[in-house]
């Protein structure tokens, strides 16, 4: 046993004596991670449900690297261009103080909360299996009850580039947009918009828009199933999150086109939106199986016909959020 320690202390001797006498190579030097191997962001835990979310005010950031090797910029929401918003308040019931409507976002709102305190979200792509489902009246639903919460931002992205439309329900202009950004046209804070400061007479019902930013769908046409698949929308979404404690995606049903599939892999989550009545068990499943590799948080029942009973014993009526 003695001479086959005295062997090991020999040879560990003359290693480190060879490594003396020759010269200094690039494998010896100490390794500095290079900026592309250093994460650019991190998660945030994730909040109880009933925490208060506190938006610190965004502190300026170098400008990061992307996987593409382009520069970043640092993204300030006060650069963020504001203009008029009319928005269709028949189709928005969560911008509503009271009501069955209203308390359905709620209790939406209560579930991604509970879902969060399991895993990190932040980014939640909203789609169905075909069209008029309700996809798009569920995300901006969603967007706005979730901005009024806390003060919390929200960045709210139009994601179906063939029949863009929340910009009809939010009453903004839908270019520059989503399709600009991805193709090159534009850089990120200039495809998104905020709302103007509402005047005293609109201020009750308008005061919740300025936690939510938009970014239209812009015109992708016959090229949004390749823009869709451009890695520069993960890039967007890495981009933003620090900015933003919640961030939703609208996209183009599932079964039609594959552009919901490719956005989602750069998304924390999945909801999928069936209407009452309407979607076939078979298109709710075809759907869920095409999107098997994201992240499936579940299905949201739109346009059900029997509304729950929601009276004044529990103050629903009379509460504001």
């Amino acid at each position: 046993m003695s001479r086959i320690y005295e062997a090991l202390q020999k040879a560990e001797s003359d290693r480190k004596a060879g490594l003396l006498d020759r010269e200094p190579q690039a494998e010896d030097q100490p390794f500095s991670p290079s900026l592309e191997t250093t994460p650019e962001y991190e998660v945030a835990p994730a909040l109880p449900a009933d925490a208060a979310i506190h938006s610190a005010s965004p502190q300026p950031r170098r400008a990061s690297r992307s996987e593409s090797g382009s520069a970043t910029p640092a993204l300030s929401l006060n650069d963020v261009p504001r203009h008029v918003w009319t928005p269709t308040y028949s189709q928005l019931p969560a911008l509503l103080e009271r009501g069955p409507a209203v308390e359905q976002f709620r209790s939406l709102r209560s579930r991604i909360y509970e879902l969060r305190d399991i895993k990190p979200l932040k980014s939640i792509l909203i789609s169905s299996g075909l069209p008029q489902e309700g996809k798009s009246f569920v995300a901006t639903n969603l967007a706005i009850s979730l901005a009024r919460h806390k003060n919390s931002k929200v960045l709210l992205i139009d994601g179906d580039m063939r029949r863009y439309t929340l910009h009809q329900l939010l009453g903004c202009q839908p270019h520059p947009g989503l399709a600009d950004y991805l193709s090159g046209k534009a850089e990120m804070v200039e495809v998104m918009q905020r709302a103007e400061e509402p005047r005293a007479a609109d201020r009750v019902r308008s005061a919740i828009l300025p936690n939510l930013t938009f970014i239209a769908g812009g015109n992708g046409g016959d090229k949004a199933a390749d823009l869709s698949g451009n890695p520069r929308f993960g890039e967007l979404i890495r981009a933003a999150s620090p900015y933003f404690d919640w961030i939703i995606i609208d996209s183009s049903p599932v079964l039609p086109v594959s552009d919901a599939v490719n956005l989602a892999r750069a998304c924390d989550g999945v909801l999928l939106v069936a209407r009452g009545g309407v979607t076939k068990f078979q298109v709710a499943q075809k759907a869920q199986i095409q999107l098997k590799a994201s992240n499936i948080l579940g299905f949201v029942l739109n346009a059900v016909e029997t509304q729950p009973q929601v009276g004044t014993y529990y103050g629903y009526d009379a509460d504001k959020e």
